[in-house]
């Protein structure tokens, strides 16, 4: 059985090395339990971060586009869109058509899609307050983060 060189193709000595497969490893144990705690409010992850997303960014009766949703999240479209109509069909969001173009629809959250969000804030930040304590600067932490992520 022939096995990898792992020393000629890698310059890590070990997958513990690795920032990409511990950045792995501590996102899947984040958000596992951001999973456990969404569903049991009726939630799953994708759902609450459009839905805050949507209750920040409409904060101010601005209407939000989908597209620009998705920009903000940094998410695919069409997920945006689907997620979004299922959203509509649990009665958390209302969605309209901007100017009459069937392209162009904004969302806006329902009185019951505003007390879930409530709800679903204290517990993803009691989550990230309770798994980030380890970290000695959470600022720092987030600054990095945003490096990352331009």
């Amino acid at each position: 059985m022939k096995k990898v060189a792992w020393d000629k193709i890698s310059q890590f000595e070990g997958p513990e090395q690795s920032p990409g497969f511990l950045l792995w490893q501590v996102c899947t144990q984040w958000r596992r339990q951001m999973e456990t705690a969404l569903t049991a409010i009726g939630l799953t992850h994708p759902q609450f971060v459009l839905l805050a997303s949507l209750g920040w960014l409409t904060r101010q009766d601005a209407k939000v586009t989908q597209i620009e949703l998705a920009r903000h999240c940094k998410t695919d479209v069409n997920m945006t869109s689907q997620v979004l109509r299922t959203l509509e069909r649990k009665g958390l969001i209302e969605r309209y058509q901007l100017d009459g173009d069937e392209r162009s629809k904004y969302s806006q959250l329902t009185e019951q899609g505003v007390c879930l969000i409530e709800q679903a804030i204290l517990l993803v930040e009691e989550i990230d307050r309770n798994f980030f304590a380890k970290l000695p600067d959470v600022k720092l932490c987030a600054h990095l983060l945003e490096k990352l992520i331009e």
